[in-house]
C-alpha cells in the first residue's frame, strides 16, 4: 500500500493513540545487531533478520512460542556455531539505544489528553534488556507508569501485521477504530491497522514522534 496517499491523520477525531516501541520510543538500530554477529562469525545474518523480514525462528520468538533455551540451540543450529548464550543474548540485543527523556516526558504529558497503549513486536531477551536499561537511565521499573495498557507481542502471542493483535487492543479497551491512532516505524505494519478503520502514521526518516505531536496533532502540553 502507498502511505504517500492515504488520509492524513485527523486530530479533531482522536481520542486513543497505540504506540510502536522501537523506533518510536526507544532508539534502535537493527544494523548493529547484524554487525554484532558478523563480528561472532555469522555471515549474512540480515537474512535471518532486519526491519523489514525475519526467519520463523524470530516470529516464534517474537510470539511466545518457542523457549529461550530452545531459542538460543535453533540459531545456532542455523548459524552452525557454538556461541554461548552469553554472546547470543548480547548480539541480539546490540539493536537496542537510548531512551531520550524527551520522549518519556511527553509520553507522561499525552496521557493526559488521550488514552494511549503500547504495541510492540518484541521477546523476552529483548525486554529483560529494555526494562534495566530503562530502570538504570531513568529509574523506571517498567513502562506501566506511562501507558495505559502494554501489549507485547511474546506475551499475547500475536504479533504485526496480525490483523488479531489490533483488534485485540481495540477490543479490551472498547476503542472506535476511527478515534484511535496507531504510530509504528515500519510500513508493513500500517496496511492491516488502516483496513480496519484505524488511523495510522508512519514515522519515518529520522522523525521524532514529540515533533510529530507538535505537527500534526498541535499537542502544545510538552516541557
Amino acid at each position: 500500500m502507498d502511505f504517500s496517499t492515504t488520509k492524513p491523520v485527523n486530530p479533531k477525531i482522536l481520542k486513543n493513540i497505540i504506540f510502536d516501541f522501537g523506533g518510536v520510543i526507544i532508539n534502535i538500530d537493527y544494523r548493529l545487531t547484524a554487525r554484532a554477529f558478523e563480528k561472532l562469525g555469522v555471515d549474512n545474518f540480515e537474512n535471518l533478520f532486519s526491519q523489514k523480514a525475519q526467519s520463523h525462528l524470530f516470529d516464534k520468538l517474537e510470539t511466545g512460542k518457542i523457549a529461550l533455551p530452545d531459542f538460543r540451540n535453533e540459531l545456532r543450529d542455523i548459524i552452525n556455531l557454538n556461541l554461548s548464550d552469553e554472546q547470543i543474548d548480547a548480539g541480539w540485543n546490540a539493536m537496542l539505544l537510548d531512551y531520550p527523556k524527551h520522549r518519556l516526558d511527553f509520553l507522561r504529558n499525552i496521557q493526559q489528553h488521550y488514552r494511549t497503549f503500547l504495541l510492540s513486536n518484541t521477546n523476552q531477551i529483548h525486554k529483560d534488556c529494555y526494562y534495566r536499561s530503562l530502570h538504570n537511565e531513568h529509574s523506571f521499573n517498567n513502562l506501566d507508569v506511562l501507558f495505559e495498557k502494554l501489549y507485547f507481542s511474546h506475551e499475547v502471542g500475536l504479533r504485526k501485521p496480525d490483523p488479531a493483535i489490533y483488534k485485540l487492543v481495540l477490543d479490551q479497551n472498547r476503542l472506535k477504530p476511527e478515534e484511535t491512532l496507531f504510530i509504528d516505524d515500519s510500513l508493513q505494519n500500517l496496511a492491516t491497522p488502516q483496513s480496519l478503520g484505524i488511523q495510522v502514521y508512519h514515522l519515518a526518516n529520522g522523525e521524532d514522534i514529540v515533533d510529530f505531536a507538535k505537527n500534526t496533532l498541535n499537542f502544545t502540553g510538552i516541557e
